[in-house]
């Protein structure tokens, strides 16, 4: 049953839950030895407090010629009472009944317009009281901005003229929101904006029966349909028609000054997509048989172009169900897929179709082709390109010059070939072959700019025989990014700038390409980060904003980046953060290790350095930094590769890597001094939790472990997970040693478990942690398990935040910190 909720049957069904897993309230935890556990929320220390509550440094988008960026300013986190609003979860989506939009965005309260060159900065006036703004889009002019604001009953559509620097409300709260992505798109001319309402013909929400109109059937008849392990899926007849209900979406066109006019018909609408001319509209509705297997993205789904006026132009395709997906990665859909527009001309579309009828398991010479079909769209599609791997996309410059993209999962392999689009039968050109894992010889992502339609084309010199990436750069040193020139023709590059000590510093874009200016975005160990103009051509700095440090009580934390050897002779790398006054000589510190492992076909890429020694050091909800502030060492970003080269599957030798990885990071730590071995504590979230678990099953090193939102029992997913493609079937050893619930009694070590009551990420429901908790009980382990109410994967409330940050620092200060001598 998926009824929404009102805030009552939710805590009864709180309640309840909490009476299943044996007891709990808010957040829920597991009784131990009859005490009682319902403690409500806590807070941490008080200098971890005050780190959370620290105001957020504003979200920077810049407009396309690079002279104005809009700063876009955050209320921080939201409280318990807004994550835990009712949501109605359906076929993989979460919806919001009261504003029929997605239930767990995220907003901005503010905007303020920045000059580039000068740096003034003024206030965009007019913006609603108690602002909840989203999807902040520049008009292809760039002289609006248009943005939605949340509302309790609604969302509305506003825009913001810059010259004015006043903003206004385009419509009532009407927009439709329900389907991810931006619900508007401008029009090419910036006079309109295309967007989603709420078809109000839809009529009343769909009313629960709680009376059966029969069985909830599902069959199979013998094909072979296997799929991932997905949540909130559709469950019965009422999912749907509410489903039905929160999607049903009228087009219409909304001028500056908030004319409506209808376009087309309404329907189940999943994406739209105007033509760079305005004068087409592409349009996919989903349609019905629905599945109760897997979420929305796999429904049916037809594929249309309108007229501008709304009528059906050209019928392109009827995709059927995609139950039947092969789990390998590299797989995909049989029959067309992709539809876009190609930003260079005025009306052409472009898509892909396999050649392999999806499956990445067949041996096909060509996987893909990517075909081109003009308007009036009633001539034969004309192929551009065939694929050795799968394709993943088209980066357009002019009529003569594109970039065809694919990848091969197997082998870590990506390539980049250059097309003339002008010529269809001239053969395309590779220009980039390599292993994707190889952070080192990374040649980075194109630079864009926008064309007469205000649409994003590769950048290029007046010849077009150079095009412009941006790299993070990586090398022995760590990453260093840089921009460069990449030559079309003999396929080398020129770096024009890269970053130098003592400092990280990121290109964001080329905003002149004559004069030779950058922005970037440049950081050290002790200066946040902020924006700045180079001049390449007079080597000159130029400081745009002026960001303060948003937590100065971390101003002289140490921090080191540590590079040392797994005992196979893999390169391991860790950041080590230790307590600003803490001196050489002192005694050895109490450590938190904090990791998630990778997967990687070559051990070469394995050892890479993966960061830099000069970021930033800031803190998310989730770091494990916080404890530096509490007397802790902290290992940060510490390497876990898990290596299967050649024939070899990495997860063949999980959780000998994996512990010996661990192994190694302590030996260096103590080697210097700086750590006590015997008061070490491991954790992560997620994949990092499912590590945590490993290494407490397969290894005494540590004193205690986290485990935050993992999957611990991977026969609950039989289907593959993370890297691994093979199926329990074809691998039961491997998910049978994988799996720490197969060795929960080998765990002596206390470990604290917590998750998201409402986890809908692929794998990890909460159902993971709850048999874990139970089998770890059974068998007499120090152990805990927390409930965060209404939080997913992630966990957002403030209350959740610091409720989670007491229960660790709880944990870590009575089995680490203050351990008893053994």
């Amino acid at each position: 049953m998926n009824l929404t909720k009102t805030r009552t049957a939710r805590k009864v069904a709180s309640s309840l839950l909490c009476l299943l897993l044996l007891g709990g309230a808010a957040p829920v935890a597991m009784a131990q030895g009859g005490q009682d556990t319902n403690i409500g929320y806590q807070r941490p220390p008080q200098a971890m407090a005050d780190i959370i509550d620290a105001p957020s440094t504003p979200s920077v988008s810049l407009s396309a010629k690079g002279d104005w960026m809009l700063l876009l300013e955050s209320a921080g986190y939201p409280s318990i009472e807004e994550v835990s609003a009712p949501e109605s979860r359906i076929a993989g989506l979460r919806i919001n009944p009261a504003t029929n939009g997605q239930s767990r965005g995220n907003y901005y309260n503010g905007l303020k317009l920045k000059q580039v060159n000068g740096g003034q900065e003024s206030d965009i006036k007019g913006l609603p009281a108690s602002a909840q703004i989203s999807y902040v889009t520049w008009s292809p002019d760039e002289k609006h901005v248009a943005f939605t604001n949340t509302v309790a009953n609604g969302i509305e559509l506003w825009i913001a003229d810059l010259s004015t620097k006043q903003a206004k409300k385009l419509t009532n709260a009407v927009v439709n929101d329900a389907y991810s992505g931006r619900p508007f798109e401008w029009t090419s001319d910036s006079k309109n904006l295309l967007v989603k309402f709420i078809d109000e013909k839809r009529g009343e929400m769909p009313k629960y029966s709680y009376v059966p109109a029969g069985p909830n059937v599902q069959q199979n008849i013998g094909k072979a349909r296997p799929s991932r392990t997905y949540q909130d899926l559709l469950k019965n007849r009422y999912d749907e028609d509410l489903f039905d209900y929160y999607m049903a979406t009228q087009l219409k066109f909304v001028t500056l000054d908030g004319q409506q006019q209808p376009v087309g018909k309404a329907g189940v609408i999943k994406s739209v997509d105007m033509s760079p001319d305005g004068q087409f509209i592409l349009v996919s509705t989903i349609q019905r048989p629905y599945s109760y297997l897997v979420p929305h993205y796999y429904f049916p789904y037809q594929v249309e172009v309108w007229s501008r006026d709304g009528k059906v132009v050209k019928e392109l395709a009827k995709l059927p169900l995609a139950e039947d997906i092969p789990i390998a990665f590299d797989a995909v859909a049989k029959g067309p897929r992709s539809y876009n527009w190609r930003p260079d001309k005025p009306a052409s579309l472009y898509w892909a179709e396999a050649q392999d009828g999806g499956d990445a398991n067949k041996e096909v010479a060509v996987r893909d082709k990517v075909y081109t079909l003009d308007a009036p769209f009633t001539a034969k599609p004309t192929q551009l390109a065939a694929t050795k791997y799968r394709y993943r996309g088209v980066q357009w410059g002019q009529n003569n010059l594109a970039i065809v993209n694919e990848r091969w999962w197997k082998t870590r392999t990506e390539r980049s070939s250059l097309i003339d689009p002008s010529k269809p039968s001239k053969a395309a050109v590779v220009l980039i072959e390599r292993s994707y894992e190889d952070g080192y010889n990374d040649p980075g992502s194109p630079v864009y700019t926008k064309n007469q339609y205000g649409r994003n084309v590769l950048l290029t010199d007046k010849k077009g025989q150079h095009i412009y990436m941006i790299s993070e750069g990586g090398s022995p040193e760590g990453n260093r990014p840089f921009v460069s020139e990449f030559n079309l023709k003999n396929k080398k590059a020129n770096i024009l700038w890269r970053s130098e000590a003592p400092y990280y510093e990121r290109p964001v874009d080329i905003i002149d390409l004559n004069s030779k200016k950058i922005i970037t975005r440049r950081e050290s160990e002790n200066d946040p980060p902020n924006y700045f103009v180079r001049d390449l051509s007079k080597k000159q700095l130029t400081q745009v904003t002026k960001f303060p440090h948003p937590t100065p009580q971390l101003e002289g934390v140490q921090k080191e980046m540590l590079q040392y050897e797994r005992n196979d002779g893999v390169k391991l790398t860790a950041i080590l953060y230790l307590p600003k006054d803490y001196k050489k000589g002192d005694k050895p510190l109490p450590m938190l290790m904090w990791a998630y492992p990778r997967e990687f076909k070559n051990a070469d890429a394995a050892g890479q350095v993966k960061s830099s020694p000069y970021e930033f050091t800031r803190i998310s909800s989730g770091s494990p930094l916080f404890w530096v502030t509490q007397g802790y060492a902290v290992l940060d970003r510490t390497d876990m590769p898990i290596v299967g080269e050649g024939d070899a599957q990495p997860n063949d030798t999980y959780v000998e890597q994996l512990v010996a990885s661990a192994k190694a990071a302590i030996d260096k730590v103590v080697s210097m001094g700086v750590v006590d071995p015997k008061r070490v504590a491991v954790g992560g979230h997620s994949y990092g939790a499912f590590m945590t678990a490993n290494l407490l099953a397969h290894s005494d090193l540590f004193a205690a472990g986290i485990a935050r939102s993992g999957a611990y029992n991977r026969t609950l997913t039989p289907f593959g997970f993370q890297q691994e493609e093979r199926s329990y079937w074809e691998a039961p050893e491997v998910y049978f040693q994988m799996s720490p619930f197969s060795y929960a009694h080998k765990v002596k070590t206390p470990i604290l478990l917590i998750h998201g009551e409402a986890d809908n990420n692929s794998g990890t429901f909460p159902i993971q942690s709850e048999r874990y908790y139970n089998a770890l009980k059974g068998h007499g382990v120090t152990t805990r398990l927390v409930f965060l109410p209404a939080e997913s994967h992630g966990y957002r409330g403030k209350e959740s935040i610091m409720h989670m940050l007491w229960e660790m620092d709880q944990w870590l200060n009575t089995y680490v910190k203050n351990r008893p001598v053994q």
